[in-house]
C-alpha cells in the first residue's frame, strides 16, 4: 500500500506562497496535496491553483482535521501571533523566515509546540541552491586540502531600497530579511562557530536603514565533515545592497587549492520569470556558469578545471517534511540551529537605531 500524502495548507496568498512553495510541489503531486490556502482578504493578484481550495475564514483553514501542516508565509511581523495560532489548534507549522522577531519570541514557540506535541520548523529551503551544493562537493571531494577561509556574497545594486526608507526598522533591515538565508547555510553545514565577529552598517547614517553586514564566523576545529588547518577556519558572510557588480558567490580557500563560484542558483531567477520547476532545465547552469576549482594534487601537479554544478531543488525541504511528519524522522531544520540563528540576530543589529 502506497504511503499517504501530506495535506498542507498555506496561511497567507502572496509572493511567497505562490513564487517560493507551491511551485516546487508541482513535481511532488504523488506525495504532497494542497488543500486550503487562506487569505485576510482574497484578491486576484495570483492566478489560482488547480484543486486548492481558497477561503477567508481561517477557521476552514484551522480547524481542517485533513491537513497535516499549516505554512505560514504571512510578513515575519504576523509569525509569532499566526503561530500560536497554528499551535492552539493542534497543526503542525512550518514558518517563512526570519523565524519570528525575537529570540523570546521563537522560543516560546518552540515550548508551545512541545506542549501541543506537534512540531514547529523553519523554511529553510536555501539550504538546496545550487551553488551551495556544490560548494559542498568541492569540499567533501578534499582536493582543496584542509580550509582555512570561506567566503559567501549575497549582493545587490539596489541602491534605491535603503534610499527610499527614512527610519531603521529591525523588521526591514537588511541583514534580519537576508541573513536569515545564509546565516542558515553557515550553520547547516560548518555547526555552531566558537565566536561570531560582526560588522553591521547604516551606510546612509544613523536612523536609516541598515544596508550593509559582514559576519566572520570563527571555528578553532574541524568535523567529520571537513579538515580544518591547525590555525582554524574563517566563513564570512558578506551583503549589501550598493554592489555595482556583485561579488563571487562562494570562494573556499585550502592549504592545497581554492574553488570560486562566481554566479549564484538560478531558481529564483527562473521563478521571477514565471519559468516554473515543471521545465527539465529548470533552475539549470550552463556550461559557462561553473565554479573553477584550481588545486595541486598528491603528487604537486597544478590543476585547474570547471566544476559542473550540482542540480539545486529547494522542494527538497518539503521532501524531507514528509519523512519528518508523515515517518517521524528528525526535522531537517533544528530547533538549536533556528535558536542560534535567531541570537545572531539579535546581536547583530543590537547596536543599529
Amino acid at each position: 500500500m502506497a504511503e499517504r500524502k501530506l495535506i498542507i495548507g498555506y496561511y497567507g496568498n502572496g509572493k511567497s506562497t505562490n513564487r517560493y512553495h507551491i511551485p516546487f510541489l508541482m513535481r511532488r503531486k504523488s506525495t504532497i496535496t494542497v488543500k486550503t490556502i487562506y487569505a485576510r482578504t482574497l484578491r486576484n493578484d495570483w492566478a489560482r491553483w488547480d484543486g486548492v481550495k481558497y477561503t477567508d475564514n481561517a477557521d476552514e483553514l484551522l480547524n481542517d482535521p485533513e491537513i497535516d501542516v499549516v505554512v505560514v508565509t504571512t510578513p515575519s511581523q504576523a509569525h509569532y501571533t499566526v503561530a500560536k495560532q497554528v499551535i492552539a489548534a493542534g497543526k503542525n507549522v512550518v514558518l517563512e523566515k526570519p523565524f519570528t522577531q525575537s529570540v523570546e519570541e521563537s522560543q516560546e514557540l518552540f515550548d508551545l509546540a512541545k506542549e501541543k506535541g506537534v512540531m514547529i520548523q523553519g523554511y529553510q529551503n536555501r539550504r538546496f541552491d545550487s551553488d551551495f551544493l556544490t560548494t559542498q562537493a568541492v569540499i567533501a571531494s578534499g582536493k582543496l586540502g584542509e580550509l582555512c577561509e570561506v567566503e559567501m556574497h549575497y549582493d545587490y545594486y539596489r541602491p534605491q531600497t535603503p534610499e527610499g526608507i527614512d527610519r531603521y526598522s529591525k523588521d526591514e533591515s537588511y541583514i534580519y530579511s537576508h541573513a536569515c538565508h545564509t546565516a542558515d547555510q553557515v550553520l547547516s553545514y560548518f555547526g555552531t562557530p566558537d565566536r561570531i565577529v560582526y560588522d553591521v552598517r547604516q551606510l546612509l547614517g544613523q536612523g536609516r536603514m541598515n544596508d550593509y553586514f559582514d559576519l566572520d564566523f570563527f571555528y578553532e576545529k574541524g568535523t567529520d565533515k571537513y579538515d580544518v588547518m591547525p590555525g582554524g577556519l574563517k566563513v564570512s558572510v558578506k551583503s549589501s545592497y550598493f554592489r555595482v557588480k556583485e561579488r563571487p558567490s562562494f570562494v573556499v580557500y585550502g592549504r592545497k587549492g581554492m574553488f570560486i563560484k562566481t554566479e549564484k542558483d538560478k531558481q529564483e531567477a527562473d521563478l521571477k520569470k514565471f519559468y516554473l520547476p515543471d521545465h527539465k532545465d529548470f533552475g539549470l547552469d550552463l556550461p559557462e556558469n561553473y565554479g573553477t576549482l584550481t588545486y595541486y594534487d598528491k603528487d604537486g601537479r597544478y590543476h585547474e578545471e570547471s566544476v559542473e554544478t550540482v542540480q539545486g531543488d529547494n522542494g527538497r525541504y518539503y521532501d524531507a517534511l514528509y519523512e519528518t511528519v508523515i515517518n517521524g524522522a528528525p526535522p531537517l531544520v533544528t530547533e538549536e540551529q533556528t535558536m542560534t540563528q535567531m541570537r545572531i540576530l539579535a546581536e547583530a543589529t543590537a547596536h543599529l537605531k
